[in-house]
């Protein structure tokens, strides 16, 4: 592996075309790496590429779905995927559980868990067989404490935890090493969707709900798209790391 373990390898990013996604893959870019693109929006991809600094990939995939994730193994055979990063996700309802359709239910364990099972499955093997690699999974310290009204998101990220902890065990042996990364709130887009629609279900202010968030972190504040990129790339850099799973949360109380 090289010193700085990240240069020169290939790095695969889920939900690259945007948010958390973006940034993750403007990091390793930075440090080196030839990012491959994933998402369902190809326009979306595509400006990301044209941000990144250097040589790029843009191929779309719906993570949920096996044929779609079986189509996209079939055009990464060229190539020697080492990093894969599974950003892909959904907030999912705001709602009580006994509000909360099935449908809607199975819509954010598809995206949230189906998605990194089914891309885990796809590229894994190839890893195990060259005996080196990385996975680092995107979790949430909100799959470790109660938010109420968000029970199929917070259910979902504590299944990723679980299932990051098993496959360490099962593919390190191999050279494989797999984490976990749980942000807290990070500001951006889908946060300010999630206040909104926590201050339509509480009948309170988008203001009032951020505070309520912000207010559990040691830091006082959220943490930002550019903090969880740069904690992606320091994972990387610690080769004994595997099995865990990391808090980035501005000092948020996760247990």
């Amino acid at each position: 592996m090289p010193v700085d373990a990240i240069e020169g390898r290939t790095a695969l990013v889920t939900g690259a075309g945007n948010g958390l996604g973006r940034a993750i893959a403007r990091a390793l870019s930075a440090r080196g790496a030839r990012v491959i693109l994933v998402g369902r929006s190809e326009p979306k991809l595509s400006a990301v590429a044209e941000e990144l600094h250097g040589p790029s990939r843009v191929l779309t995939c719906d993570v949920a779905d096996p044929d779609s994730v079986a189509a996209l193994a079939k055009q990464l055979t060229d190539e020697q995927v080492s990093i894969l990063v599974n950003n892909a996700g959904i907030a999912g309802p705001v709602a009580d559980l006994v509000d909360i359709e099935p449908d809607d239910w199975d819509e954010v364990f598809a995206t949230n868990v189906r998605g990194v099972y089914l891309m885990c499955r796809a590229l894994l093997p190839a890893m195990v067989d060259r005996g080196s690699g990385d996975v680092i999974n995107l979790a949430s310290v909100s799959g470790k404490r109660p938010l109420a009204r968000r029970t199929p998101y917070t259910a979902s990220k504590m299944a990723v935890i679980g299932l990051t902890a098993t496959l360490a065990w099962e593919v390190g042996p191999q050279g494989v090493n797999v984490n976990s990364l749980s942000p807290g709130p990070v500001e951006g887009d889908r946060m300010t969707r999630n206040f909104t629609r926590e201050a339509s279900a509480l009948g309170t202010s988008f203001e009032e709900a951020r505070e309520a968030f912000v207010s559990r972190a040691a830091l006082q504040r959220m943490v930002t798209e550019e903090e969880v990129a740069a904690a992606v790339v320091a994972m990387l850099q610690m080769p004994g790391l595997c099995g865990a799973d990391i808090d980035l949360s501005a000092g948020m109380i996760a247990r």
